[in-house]
């Protein structure tokens, strides 16, 4: 049964106005929480969009700029909302982006972009809310992964090191964690219908699918439904664990 709470659950959502992260903010606010998607103010497109697709939520979920690579400005943005809304009670570190190349031509900057904002990010996130969830005695962290920071992927040394990274962080901070009601997880997903994927040639694409056992791209939902799932009040028994959502994609014991 769900520990009763004077009011809603506050979660944050890093990277919430993707396709994935908006789905994510549904999902949470579905189940009772009182969300804040988290993204770049500079996207104004991707913003206005999000806005409509939420819209029939009643106020439930909203959007507040964000850089996850800035230190500082995570910093203050937790202690603000923290005083509006009384706590912080779900973190889900969705934001991440992608500079793919070889490590033979791979950049400096190519990797410290990746590394800002896919690991620097989570710490940033997580260094300035685990203090609050821990006093209260209560807090939810979900770090998004990927099935390429299990099995590596060409082209792909940054993102694949920061992905490993972040379910090794996630395992430390549970041990940190664990005995204040806090749990840390991670959810590694496998290839989704993404802008990302759709992106990719047709027939490197049908090679994809055709590896997956289930037969099928995954969809943000099916993601989404792990991170709730995690997230969910009654989920303190589940610390340290990497959810895989990939159909099968890679299996491991």
């Amino acid at each position: 049964m769900s520990q009763a709470t004077p009011h809603p659950r506050v979660a944050l959502v890093t990277g919430g106005i993707g396709g994935l992260g908006t789905e994510i903010c549904r999902q949470l606010a579905q189940a009772g929480r009182r969300v804040i998607a988290l993204d770049l103010a500079s996207r104004e497109d991707r913003v206005a969009t999000f806005k409509d697709d939420i819209a029939g939520f009643d106020g439930a979920i909203a959007f507040e700029p964000a850089d996850v690579s800035d230190f500082d400005g995570c910093q203050q943005l937790v202690a603000r909302l923290e005083q509006q809304h009384g706590s912080v009670d779900i973190l889900v570190n969705a934001a991440g982006i992608t500079r793919d190349a070889s490590l033979r031509k791979m950049t400096q900057q190519q990797w410290q972009e990746l590394m800002r904002v896919n690991l620097d990010g989570v710490f940033n996130m997580c260094r300035h809310v685990v203090e609050g969830m821990t006093v209260r005695g209560f807090g939810r962290i979900v770090n998004i992964s990927s099935v390429n920071g299990q099995t590596g992927q060409f082209g792909q040394t940054n993102y694949s090191a920061a992905k490993a990274g972040v379910h090794g962080f996630s395992m430390a901070l549970a041990r940190e964690t664990a005995r204040k009601g806090v749990t840390v997880n991670t959810v590694s997903p496998g290839y989704c219908d993404t802008p990302m994927v759709a992106a990719v040639p047709d027939e490197i694409r049908a090679q994809i699918i055709a590896g997956i056992p289930v037969g099928r791209l995954g969809s943000p939902a099916d993601i989404a439904r792990a991170v709730a799932f995690l997230a969910a009040d009654d989920a303190g028994y589940l610390t340290g664990v990497n959810l895989p959502v990939n159909g099968g994609y890679f299996m491991s014991f």
